[in-house]
């Protein structure tokens, strides 16, 4: 359940949003303004988290009650921190996954010195453009493209924990592959499988990118974070047909848009997760996001895994297949009840749920963490 953990700008939010894109200086509205709360209004997906979870939140006290505990998915996954729903570590996530099944990475405290943070870039081999994200973090906020070492120095600078410093894995294809196994079980299921698409603009020869990111319904709502990641691009005018990425996270919550490849599924697919899924005996429910160069070759076993969210992860397949909001309510209760399942099975085998006021700690530190970090992602430029 990712969204209902998000602190998300709320329904006064939306609604100063929706306000901020219909009036302009005199209080009238525009044209565009209009084409961009109907978009709002008729795409459910981009709806606030508390109008899409109102309908189904008592499901999931309802799981909450039959088993007793508030945080019953933190056995569903037992060797990641609260059951890997939310605050859990990147760091502790690659431990457990295959050798060279994920990109090189270096773990990086923002009190390091420069030129020890240079040492480590040459020593491990790094080269220029490499990612950079934060250790604990989620939506894609602070996760950057960096193309230089002046812009490795002011990512160091402005960052306010401990981050990582990737290769950049140029693959042209994303994947989300959301998959579940029972306890106990050799086979598992894989229930979504979705492309990322970048959030991008194309260049007409005569508009500037400001006036792109303007008319673009995608980004309406959002206008003042564009303002600030592409300041100094913004007059910049685009050739006709260029292609200008607005958001290097793949993310939902960033912009990225998906598309479902529920016709790739085959045996293969399922084989390559279900080997993942033993290699530490212990994933059994979340979300695989994945570069490769094509379906073919992630069948082949010819990929990179980016992360691997847990038990709080959203299967993202409900956004990617044309469902109406009904149908992707169905199915968002139907995983609960898996989660709910493997949670219970792990109890039985001995691992514990955590105690009410551990979790409720743990939450709320994440909730804040999280918090700082958009904050902090919505003004840097980077």
């Amino acid at each position: 359940m990712e969204t209902a953990v998000k602190k998300n700008a709320g329904i006064a939010g939306v609604a100063s949003e929706v306000e901020a894109a219909v009036m302009v200086r005199e209080g009238a509205p525009t044209a565009e303004g209009l084409r961009a709360v109907w978009h709002r209004v008729t795409q459910w997906e981009t709806w606030d988290w508390r109008i899409k979870y109102i309908l189904i939140g008592p499901a999931w006290l309802s799981y909450c009650i039959r088993a007793r505990s508030f945080w019953f998915f933190t056995a569903s996954n037992p060797t990641l921190t609260f059951g890997g729903f939310d605050g859990e570590s990147k760091r502790e996530m690659y431990a457990q996954l295959p050798p060279g099944s994920y990109p090189k990475s270096i773990f990086i405290s923002p009190s390091t010195p420069r030129e020890e943070l240079y040492k480590l870039i040459e020593d491990h081999g790094f080269r220029y453009p490499i990612a950079v994200k934060p250790d604990v973090g989620k939506m894609g906020f602070m996760f950057r493209k960096i193309n230089s070492q002046l812009d490795l120095e002011k990512y160091h600078k402005e960052i306010i924990c401990d981050y990582i410093i990737q290769e950049w894995i140029d693959c042209p294809l994303e994947v989300s592959v959301f998959y579940y196994r029972l306890p106990g079980s050799q086979k598992g299921n894989i229930s979504g499988f979705v492309r990322k698409d970048f959030l991008e603009v194309t260049g007409d020869g005569k508009s500037t990118l400001w006036e792109l990111i303007r008319k673009y319904p995608r980004v309406q709502f959002r206008l003042s974070e564009m303002k600030a990641k592409h300041a100094g691009r913004l007059d910049h005018v685009l050739a006709k047909g260029e292609r200008y990425c607005l958001s290097p996270a793949l993310n939902l919550s960033r912009g990225g848009k998906l598309v479902s490849l529920e016709h790739e599924k085959d045996e293969r697919l399922l084989k390559i997760f279900d080997d993942i899924s033993h290699y530490t005996g212990a994933f059994y429910y979340g979300r695989y996001d994945v570069k490769c160069n094509s379906i073919e070759e992630l069948k082949q076993g010819k990929f990179i895994i980016l992360e691997y969210n847990g038990s709080g992860a959203e299967p993202h397949h409900v956004y990617g297949n044309g469902y109406s909001l009904w149908k992707a309510c169905l199915i968002l209760i139907a995983h609960w009840d898996i989660l709910h399942r493997i949670s219970r099975a792990n109890r039985g085998a001995g691992f514990e749920y955590w105690n009410f006021l551990r979790g409720w700690k743990f939450l709320k530190n994440a909730g804040k963490h999280q918090q700082n970090l958009r904050e902090l992602d919505a003004k840097n430029a980077l």
